[in-house]
């Protein structure tokens, strides 16, 4: 068994009550001790991960880690690295007289697609529609991110950025 010391330190105590404010500081007759006996401790919190964000604030965006996006009347690749992605798109588009149009953002792997959400709008003049999509994707090697306007009267524009790799060890904004 381990030997127990009394330690008797204002500025100890007054630490203690300035990181520990729901202990109500020491009362009367209860001073801090110590002991040589060993206690493991195993820490379980994002801060012993080695992460002091947040982890919804590490979906955030930030000026060097974000890329632009933007589609109108082309298909374009949004990502294709494995791994968690966060894309924010606003999709926006004008019906024409003659043409259903279309934007949409979709996940392929090459050989097959799965449309997600998007935005059709029927034929007819003057008929505007907006959309924001804001999601995260995960992407497996070989997928890829892709969006989709079938014409110069949709786009979609905005940001997308990895906010982990393919183990889910997440990246900093």
């Amino acid at each position: 068994m381990g030997q127990e010391f009394i330690i008797k330190s204002q500025d100890l105590e007054d630490k203690i009550n300035q990181l520990l404010p729901s202990q109500g500081g020491f009362q009367a007759g209860v001073d801090l001790s110590a002991s040589t006996q060993i206690i493991p401790i195993v820490d379980l919190t994002e801060t012993a991960e080695g992460s002091n964000v947040r982890q919804d604030l590490q979906t955030a965006f930030s000026f060097n880690k974000v890329t632009e996006v933007s589609c109108t009347n082309a298909t374009i690749t949004v990502a294709n690295t494995p791994g968690y992605w966060r894309l924010n798109v606003l999709m926006n588009g004008i019906g024409s007289a003659a043409t259903q149009n279309e934007v949409f953002v979709f996940l392929t792997d090459g050989t097959s697609n799965k449309f997600g959400q998007g935005l059709i709008i029927p034929i007819g003049t003057g008929v505007q529609q907006t959309v924001n999509l804001d999601a995260v994707y995960f992407l497996e090697a070989g997928d890829t991110l892709k969006m989709i306007s079938n014409n110069g009267n949709t786009r979609a524009v905005g940001f997308v950025r990895q906010i982990a790799d393919i183990s889910g060890n997440l990246i900093n904004p």
